[in-house]
């Protein structure tokens, strides 16, 4: 366990949570709820907290609890502080989260840094989220992407399906409670590897040469060490800012692409792959110059939050970008270095379900672009 690690499982978001006008049944109308969301957490998670404090104005019916932020339905299934992280370029605290009740399925959306949100009982966005029925929704999802990050570190996926009941007990009540001791005690059995000798080693290396990154430099002595599963959350901007303030807000999914791909860690002695490097790897489309392959680049999926995240299919873009400007990389709420070592990124900044979360904003003053399906 290492420091990184711990502040990470700690970590929490401020929400400032509002019951939406049109489903208050009472005056004066419920205060706002103050909840701490874990940064690793989901938002369905957090139901049992908030619908105690608003089932005094709600109107008669079967509840089904979704959230907004400033009017964007959010998604239930992407981590909290993800959401956070992606929608508030500039933190703001309390983050103002509308909470919205609807008959159906229930749902719920929270983030990890004090936002303001409104919560929803009826009216749930079926259109734009996926149905969700509560834990047993959020566990599915959870386990769904552990066994794809073990069949993108592996292989294979064997090890997560053959978990007893008591260890995939444990694993999701770790996940749960934030308990990172109980959660390595049991995800170490997974066998999905660990890059801390490998960072330690670069990071060890003479300053001269450690000052090459692994993607601008030929490495014919390469040896794989492993490949990191990755999830980037992807918005491009075309005017130039210097403040966050400033910057264009995210107020409709379809302005965010979401791409799943893998890194390929090497290693070569006096070198490293720096997080500088890994962006431009796993936006080739952006940076031609990048080592990303062909059959890499065909192998991996790039999709718009609109539709389905399991039905969607991988979609290529062919995009002619001039001067391609990385404005932002946000990571568990802190914008690394961009010359840090990926490996190290990876160790300590790695989400539950072992993928890494990474949320990028690009300024393109011009780009074109033509899509196809894979």
């Amino acid at each position: 366990m290492t420091g990184a690690q711990k502040y990470v499982w700690e970590g929490s978001i401020p929400l400032q949570i509002h019951l939406h006008e049109s489903e208050v049944t009472t005056l004066p109308p419920p205060p706002p709820a103050l909840i701490m969301a874990p940064r690793v957490g989901y938002l369905p998670l957090l139901i049992s907290l908030v619908k105690p404090h608003f089932s005094s104005a709600l109107p008669p019916g079967v509840d089904t609890i979704w959230f907004e932020y400033k009017g964007l339905p959010l998604k239930w299934y992407v981590p909290t502080g993800v959401l956070f992280d992606l929608l508030c370029m500039e933190p703001e605290r309390p983050w103002n989260l509308t909470c919205r009740i609807f008959c159906g399925h229930l749902c719920e959306n929270f983030k990890t840094d004090l936002l303001q949100n409104m919560v929803h009982f009826r009216g749930y966005p079926s259109n734009i989220l996926l149905p969700c029925e509560g834990e047993d929704s959020v566990k599915w999802s959870f386990i769904n992407s552990l066994k794809e990050a073990a069949y993108i570190i592996n292989g294979n996926c064997k090890n997560v399906m053959n978990m007893s009941q008591p260890d995939q007990v444990e694993l999701w009540r770790s996940v749960l409670k934030c308990n990172l001791e109980s959660y390595q005690r049991v995800s170490s059995k997974l066998k999905l590897g660990n890059f801390e000798d490998y960072y330690m080693g670069s990071f060890n290396s003479s300053p001269e040469k450690s000052q090459q990154s692994a993607g601008e430099t030929d490495m014919p002595a390469e040896v794989k060490i492993g490949r990191i599963p990755v999830r980037l959350y992807l918005w491009t901007v075309r005017e130039d800012f210097d403040d966050f303030e400033d910057a264009p807000q995210i107020d409709s999914w379809d302005k965010v692409s979401y791409i799943n791909r893998p890194v390929e860690i090497h290693k070569e002695e006096g070198k490293y792959l720096s997080l500088h490097d890994a962006v431009k790897i796993l936006l080739p489309e952006f940076f031609p110059g990048s080592t990303f392959s062909n059959e890499e680049y065909a192998s991996s999926s790039k999709r718009n939050f609109e539709g389905e995240e399991n039905s969607c299919e991988p979609v290529l873009l062919s995009c002619k970008a001039e001067n391609a400007e990385i404005k932002l990389v946000r990571i568990q709420g802190i914008e690394p270095k961009l010359q840090i070592p990926f490996s190290w990124v990876v160790q300590n900044l790695m989400n539950p379900e072992h993928f890494l979360h990474m949320c990028v904003c690009l300024r393109i003053p011009q780009v074109s672009c033509s899509s196809s399906t894979i």
